[in-house]
């Protein structure tokens, strides 16, 4: 069967086919990577949300799941190294009524990118970062990254890494993000409703997604495929509710602690521009053309459109969520 034969029998039969760009595809992941898992929550979620897709732009970075902005039909930027979140910055205070959706990896965002990061949800900027961990570079050789786990292999530590990893729950927290969960490519249904609320969340949402690259970080520690990958996710992850993300650190091979860690409303970088500048300048000031009772009126709407479709996704997912993979609503 040839490749346009099988874009359009995946397109009938599939309802994600309208949110991939078809003619990228076959894609460049290898068998058992993760990501292609990501990417399909992330276009079922956004299906599920009704969000209108000309409001919706996706940027990623370098490597491996830096190409997730040329498969999927949205609005893209394929940014370069470290720079997916200032590019998503400049693109948010451009077009605020944009939601911006960053993509990228471990090491693209807290390596090379690590200090936009930081800032990001320092100022908590209204976006989303999703960032697949596979604790390497997995485009580039099979590098370190800042969460390899101690002890294991890489191409530039064939000895073991003995460098101390970050905790990414924890940094993002830390920095002033005001949505941060965790889960691994197993937890699909999961990672689909965590992208779901962060849709709907205002601010800063950071969602880690743990997944194998199998053919360096896997291969290279003797880990097994990626199905291995998988039942190591099945037997030793599993939803911590109400803990510290200063204790959901990852050991080499060690237990996952996954769910939702942290949400909490807090002015964005966008309403902190706007209430100073109000102050100074008062009714003046109109950011965007808007005066200030306008901006008042088309915010009140935005968190009574938030509230219902928050009521909307908890009445509809609730039951499916009881039922998979053991994993109840309130693991979120």
């Amino acid at each position: 069967m040839s490749t346009t034969s099988q874009n359009i029998s995946f397109r009938e039969a599939s309802p994600m086919a309208d949110f991939l760009r078809m003619e990228r595809m076959p894609h460049i992941w290898c068998p058992g990577c993760g990501i292609g898992t990501v990417v399909n929550s992330f276009a079922e979620a956004v299906n599920k949300s009704g969000i209108d897709m000309d409001k919706l732009a996706v940027i990623s970075g370098i490597g491996c799941t830096g190409r997730v902005a040329g498969y999927v039909n949205f609005d893209s930027i394929h940014a370069t190294h470290g720079r997916a979140i200032p590019v998503a910055t400049g693109l948010k205070l451009a077009n605020p009524d944009m939601k911006v959706v960053v993509v990228s990896g471990d090491g693209d965002l807290t390596g090379i990118g690590g200090n936009h990061f930081i800032h990001a949800a320092r100022r908590n900027m209204d976006m989303m970062v999703i960032c697949v961990n596979n604790f390497t570079y997995g485009m580039t050789g099979g590098q370190l990254t800042p969460t390899t786990p101690q002890t294991a292999n890489a191409s530039t530590t064939p000895y073991g890494n003995y460098e101390y990893p970050f905790s990414l729950p924890f940094l993002a927290d830390a920095c002033g993000a005001t949505y941060v969960a965790r889960w691994t490519s197993l937890h699909a249904r999961n990672i689909t409703k965590s992208i779901r609320e962060a849709l709907n969340h205002k601010g800063f949402s950071f969602i880690e997604v743990i997944a194998p690259c199998t053919t360096l970080y896997q291969r290279r520690n003797r880990l097994g495929d990626g199905l291995d990958a998988l039942e190591y996710y099945k037997e030793d992850a599993g939803v911590e509710k109400d803990v510290d993300t200063r204790d959901v650190g990852i050991d080499f091979q060690g237990d996952i602690a996954m769910g939702r860690f942290v949400k909490q409303d807090k002015p964005t970088y966008e309403d902190a521009v706007n209430e100073r500048y109000a102050n100074v300048l008062g009714d003046d000031y109109q950011l965007y053309g808007m005066s200030k009772p306008e901006r008042e009126e088309k915010a009140k709407r935005k968190a009574e459109e938030r509230a219902k479709v928050q009521a909307t996704m908890d009445d509809e997912e609730a039951q499916m969520m009881a039922e998979d993979m053991g994993v109840d609503e309130e693991g979120l």
